[in-house]
């Protein structure tokens, strides 16, 4: 009987214990998290959108798992009684020169077989009335669902086919047996045949104990912070609106994202954490910080980015910015309507040549598997990565 051990009680380690189980029956299978309940980082704090695809270059991993999971992850919510709106998406174009940008992503997500269609600003107004477009581009099947919820049901179902989830059991120390890896949990010790490493922030710190020391890519957490629409605001946006990505700042920007529960999201931006847990400015842990700053390829990625990286620091540090952001958006929006929201953080790998790891990233350790990349869309392609990663590590169980 194989045993495997899944690290990591976010959306992706619940996926990927429930797909070692449906893989292996006859396994025994323990999923391990630091904390008292499940799904309390990254997972837990995003804006809730099933993502289309639409962004990623044509036959990288994340265009064809997003695809792929959109649809998986949707059956998944509807079979189990969890909300999913399809609400489409908007991508706006405000300024001249973002229309090269726009169309180039039109080609792109037509590329990558998602149904995309070019609007004008009236065309853009039908579907977001408040929205201020020269153009937009319109993805249908972008929904929104609530993956804290997917991650309760998963729990459940692991619990039924007998797959055991232990909390409060923090990965402490990890040292080889043989072809086996024994892992200090919480307060009991864990023998595992093969261990596939979700641990989000953490994951490369694990892979670095479990021998992997030449990693091609570190963990850099960013803090993505939020704000919610105050309720009487809320009419101003019926879907989801996002700018134009800006290519010189490697994330989406801030955009507005109805939810399941009727609210709307505000952001994020991306702001470096000051530590791997930091959710707002005050949080600093200085061996978390001086891990970041000891590496070059932080301060290659800042050298590359250091205008709007500093415009993003004053965003986050003024609401008055933050809102006007989002006036480009929506001309309504004003720094009144705008409340406080928790933030996330995100674990994403960075290359020591300053370049963001743009794909998911796996790597193995002798038998093991180490995720260390596996940023946004993840969430949408749980369920597809976490098939994948039960199927490497049955191939593992069996060399």
């Amino acid at each position: 009987m194989t045993r495997y051990a899944v690290v990591g009680g976010g959306i992706l380690g619940l996926a990927t214990a429930r797909a070692v189980r449906q893989f292996d029956p006859t396994a025994t299978v323990t999923l391990l998290e630091k904390e008292t309940e499940l799904a309390r980082h990254q997972t837990g704090r995003n804006s809730g959108v099933i993502h289309s695809g639409i962004y990623y270059p044509p036959g990288s991993a994340k265009a064809r798992l997003c695809r792929a999971g959109a649809g998986s992850i949707t059956r998944y919510a509807e079979e189990h009684g969890i909300p999913v709106r399809r609400t489409g998406k908007l991508i706006v174009a405000t300024e001249p020169d973002e229309l090269p940008r726009l169309d180039a992503l039109h080609k792109r997500g037509l590329a990558n077989g998602i149904e995309v269609h070019r609007l004008s600003p009236s065309g853009a107004r039908e579907h977001e009335p408040h929205v201020a477009a020269l153009a937009a581009l319109r993805v249908p099947v972008t929904a929104i669902t609530d993956y804290r919820a997917i991650c309760l049901a998963l729990a459940e179902e692991l619990a039924e086919t007998g797959v055991e989830v232990r909390l409060g059991a923090e990965v402490r120390g990890l040292a080889r047996s043989g072809s086996r890896t024994v892992l200090q949990a919480g307060e009991q010790e864990l023998t595992a045949d093969v261990l596939v490493n979700c641990a989000g922030l953490y994951a490369d710190r694990l892979a670095v104990a479990d021998g992997l020391t030449d990693l091609p890519a570190r963990i850099v957490p960013f803090r993505g912070e939020y704000y919610e629409l105050r309720p009487a605001a809320r009419h101003l946006v019926k879907g989801l609106i996002y700018p134009v990505p800006d290519p010189r700042f490697p994330f989406l920007g801030v955009h507005l994202t109805a939810t399941v529960h009727g609210g709307v999201h505000a952001g994020p931006n991306a702001v470096l954490a000051l530590a791997r847990e930091g959710y707002r400015w005050r949080t600093v842990r200085p061996a978390d910080l001086a891990r970041v700053l000891g590496y070059p390829g932080f301060w290659r990625l800042a050298a590359a980015n250091y205008r709007p990286g500093a415009a993003e620091v004053v965003r986050s540090l003024s609401t008055r910015r933050f809102a006007a952001s989002l006036a480009r958006l929506v001309p309504a929006v004003t720094e009144a309507d705008l409340l406080p929201s928790p933030a996330g953080v995100r674990a994403q790998a960075l290359r020591p040549d300053g370049r963001l790891v743009d794909d998911f990233l796996i790597e193995r350790a002798g038998r093991n598997l180490h995720v260390l990349n596996a940023p946004s869309p993840a969430a949408t392609c749980a369920l597809e990565i976490g098939r994948q990663l039960a199927e490497l590590a049955a191939e593992s169980a069996a060399s």
